[in-house]
């Protein structure tokens, strides 16, 4: 025998020891690759979750074992940012790859009987690009992108399947009378009335398993939007159980009931545990985010596959929340539709066995729309537009060189029009746009007052001149969502 015949002969035993020992193990191949090839990739989506709502970042009225669990495992970043303050931009942003000033939904902007305004149909999206890439695609939660069947349903935006809530003022409500899949309208009988026999969170969210279960041997990208825990608060009795009596003085909201107009079609209803139902739902929430990290790991997937979670916006003050009781926004000044960091700045976990270092930080300030364009620097392949985003790749694998925004930038278009933009530790807040006495430019250093206290505008004019500046620069116009021209562009 000579000495290729030998090496050939050793390798062919070792090959064989490391066979046998991955089924002594009950390992698979999984279990020593290097770099996963095309990664899975979940996006669990919270709803009005507050910063200061994971007890990793100080919440200590209840807990979030699950979201410890997973940033003990990955990574917390400490500096990202939604889309926008509401819902539906916010949305729009992360599906687009741009912000407020170019995405095409700016706002929450209403189309009845039931749904929102669309995304046009030729709008490039983030399930549109990893369809391309051969993922299959499916988003389980509240859409609030185009009413049904409009141009901008879930199932003509990218996504294979979509099942839940296409309007997000039905999504309201937890009993809803009925769900979505696809452009199916399935009715929830045990709703009927004033009942409350299928609370929709439940079902959404074991729709959303049983989609990892059904494409696990092929690449998916799973988009959880979930709507624990906006306002209206209710959690189903046996998680009610667990709070009931613990957080005195509770909250009684008094809203709208059966019988009442408009019952389950956007007011809310009544909650005399406010509290209780609050904590009830978050508990929830962060089982469910268990649940998807347990499914995962039971099928073997999840050295393959990145997983995000984030919030679409800040704390909301709707339906008997207390977002003060509970320190929801932490550090932080302001809530749901404020440009303050409360209204923005967002809880935000990403975990990938191997990939991503375990127990991390990172304080790269980062956005929705950069989303996108992390998810084609992930697969190595070209997008087919321009975005306002980068990629927090480097970030989380540490590797390479990380690039940073010059600026960024958020425009809401609700209670006379409100902008924002950061640069570096600066921020600038400018609200009442749309007024007859427009606002005044305030200044902030975040590095130095995070919970924008002291307003530096008065010692600091170059600095709002250059700020403003950019800001008048960093959007598009819309023909839907406008700003006052004559007042935006007075002096200030």
């Amino acid at each position: 025998m000579n000495l290729l015949d030998k090496c050939r002969l050793l390798l062919l035993f070792l090959t064989s020891l490391v066979m046998i020992g991955m089924g002594c193990k009950g390992g698979t191949v999984d279990d020593f690759q290097q770099e996963p090839d095309r990664p899975n990739i979940v996006f669990i989506l919270a709803d009005d979750l507050g910063y200061g709502d994971l007890s990793l970042h100080g919440q200590d009225q209840f807990a979030t074992p699950n979201l410890d669990a997973m940033a003990a495992a990955g990574m917390v970043l400490t500096a990202h940012y939604s889309g926008s303050t509401v819902c539906a931009p916010s949305r729009s942003a992360l599906m687009t790859g741009l912000h407020t000033g170019h995405t095409p939904v700016r706002g929450n902007k209403e189309v009845r009987p039931e749904g929102q305004w669309p995304l046009p149909d030729d709008t490039y999206t983030l399930p549109e690009f990893l369809k391309a890439q051969g993922y299959v695609t499916g988003a389980f939660g509240k859409w609030g992108l185009g009413y049904p069947a409009s141009e901008g349903d879930p199932t003509k935006q990218g996504f294979d399947e979509f099942y839940g809530y296409n309007c997000q003022r039905i999504a309201h409500h937890y009993y809803p009378y009925h769900l979505w899949h696809n452009e199916e309208k399935i009715m929830l009988n045990e709703n009927e009335g004033d009942k409350k026999g299928n609370y929709a969170p439940i079902a959404i969210h074991n729709r959303a398993l049983n989609f990892i279960e059904e494409h696990q041997d092929t690449s998916f990208f799973l988009f959880v939007p979930s709507l624990i825990p906006h306002a209206e608060l209710f959690a189903p009795e046996e998680d009610m159980e667990k709070f009931r009596g613990e957080f005195a003085p509770e909250r009684v909201y008094e809203g709208v009931d059966f019988g009442e107009e408009n019952f389950r079609n956007g007011p809310y209803a009544s909650q005399p545990e406010s509290h209780a139902a609050f904590a009830a739902m978050v508990t929830l929430l962060d089982q469910q985010v268990g649940d998807i990290i347990n499914k995962l790991d039971e099928l073997n997937l999840s050295a393959n596959t990145l997983v995000l979670f984030s919030s679409d916006n800040g704390p909301h003050l709707e339906g008997g929340a207390d977002p003060d009781f509970f320190n929801s926004n932490g550090p932080f000044r302001g809530y749901k539709r404020d440009l303050y960091e409360g209204g923005i700045r967002v809880p935000t976990l990403a975990v990938w066995p191997r990939m991503i270092e375990a127990g991390t930080t990172t304080d790269h300030p980062s956005a929705f729309w950069d989303f996108l364009p992390t998810v084609a620097d992930l697969l190595d392949a070209d997008l087919e537009i321009e975005t306002d985003g980068i990629s927090f790749l480097p970030t989380l694998l540490n590797q390479g060189i990380q690039e940073k925004h010059d600026y960024l930038y958020w425009e809401f278009h609700e209670r006379g029009g409100r902008q924002a933009l950061r640069q570096g530790d600066w921020k600038l807040v400018l609200y009442d746009i749309n007024a007859e006495v427009p606002g005044k430019p305030e200044l902030y250093n975040l590095a130095e007052d995070p919970g924008e206290t002291t307003d530096l505008s008065s010692s600091a004019p170059d600095k709002v001149a250059e700020l403003m500046d950019l800001m008048r620069g960093a959007r598009s116009d819309s023909p839907v969502f406008k700003f006052s021209a004559t007042a935006y562009n007075a002096e200030r």
